[in-house]
């Protein structure tokens, strides 16, 4: 892979590449079967029929049932995805608002220069017919269950005005130190998506990053591989960051030469922009 540091170095792109199988590991070792419904329009084992010669039972009144009989949805049932709204870009000079939302990744924390992969990003999409303005609300420590709970009353403030919206969305780390399961975290990747997309908001995933820890990075994996399904349910890029810098030796000596030894440092934040900015950025943007 050509170092994504080196601006003078031809740029070759990825190109984003199969979507991650539908199938993964899970986080813990709780059985899949008590996690997840069965697929909609699955086949189901008919019950089966009398013999000819059953006598025939009268029907008797049932027993009266609880209230409670009627099993509830699953709380972590993943909605199905019906988009309401219409995104549209404009000609001409557009005025762009980029929303960046996501943990101390999207921050930049770490990184002695303080522009991380997103810095680093909208440099790199100066563009004559955009009149961008991003921000950044990278927030140490957040889970997907907090970018939930704040992506909308921080975002829309900042899109005030602009004539069109777009969001960034980089998290998933902290679900997994946090204990919080697969169902859990992609559903909750799955709402900001779809309220955003209802919003007449564009969106954009990137990818967890690999570390240190190969039992973590197994871990990190399998979420991986369920975000990126969850974007290709909905036709989002999803921009993988994890198999392309799980074997890259600037990226890992670069968090080995951390003080944390979790948070890239420049080296590192570069890669990550460069993957961004070669696997569906500037189609995403609609610029040439």
């Amino acid at each position: 892979m050509s170092d994504p540091t080196d601006t003078d170095a031809e740029r070759r792109p990825y190109g984003v590449g199969p979507a991650y199988p539908s199938r993964h590991t899970e986080f813990t070792s709780e059985p899949p079967t008590t996690r997840y419904a069965a697929e909609p329009g699955a086949a189901r084992t008919p019950a089966a029929a009398p013999p000819p010669d059953a006598p025939t039972v009268p029907a008797t009144p049932a027993a009266a049932a609880p209230a409670a009989a009627t099993a509830p949805a699953a709380v972590d049932a993943e909605p199905s995805f019906a988009p309401s709204r219409e995104f549209t870009v404009a000609e001409g000079v557009r005025d762009v608002g980029l929303v960046f939302i996501g943990a101390s990744m999207t921050a930049g924390y770490g990184d002695p220069k303080g522009l991380g992969w997103v810095g680093r990003v909208v440099a790199r999409t100066q563009h004559p017919d955009l009149d961008l303005t991003a921000y950044n609300l990278g927030v140490r420590g957040n889970t997907s269950g907090d970018v939930v709970a704040r992506w909308g009353a921080e975002s829309h403030p900042r899109w005030k005005g602009r004539g069109e919206r777009r969001l960034v969305v980089s998290v998933g780390a902290g679900d997994i130190t946090s204990g919080m399961t697969m169902a859990r975290s992609r559903l909750n990747l799955a709402n900001v998506l779809d309220e955003a997309s209802n919003s007449g908001i564009s969106a954009f995933v990137v990818g967890l990053a690999p570390t240190l820890d190969p039992e973590l990075n197994r871990r990190i994996e399998a979420l991986a591989e369920a975000q990126a399904d969850v974007c290709s349910r909905r036709g989002i890029t999803y921009v993988d960051c994890f198999r392309p810098l799980v074997s890259h030796d600037q990226w890992m000596a670069d968090l080995a030469a951390s003080p944390d030894r979790a948070h890239p440092g420049q080296a590192g934040y570069g890669l990550v922009a460069w993957l961004v900015l070669h696997n569906g950025w500037n189609d995403w943007l609609a610029i040439s």
